[in-house]
């Protein structure tokens, strides 16, 4: 008798909460909206593409020189220096290991 009780209660519980696993297993695709951006050259919009014209005229930058010399010595050197270093790293764990 108490198990028939039991059996029932549960069909009762799992019932009541059908409405809620229905709201929380939406089963779908969805998507967002695209933006869309306006037929200007490049496909851009002015208010969603910010870059200049002529942004990236080398020619006219400002300490072209200077500017260029640091960013090759820049690259260059975290070229050379990353694996130095890890290779010195490496060599210092099995070391001490």
């Amino acid at each position: 008798m108490s198990l028939s009780n039991g059996v029932k209660s549960c069909a009762k519980l799992l019932k009541s909460s059908e409405p809620l696993l229905e709201k929380s297993a939406n089963r779908g695709f969805h998507s967002t909206g695209v933006k869309r951006m306006g037929g200007h050259a490049h496909g851009h919009d002015e208010p969603y593409y910010l870059h200049a014209k002529h942004m990236y005229n080398l020619d006219r930058m400002k300490y072209q020189k200077l500017t260029m010399t640091l960013g090759v010595l820049t690259a260059f050197s975290i070229g050379v220096g990353v694996p130095i270093y890890a290779v010195v790293f490496q060599q210092k764990k099995t070391a001490s290991g």
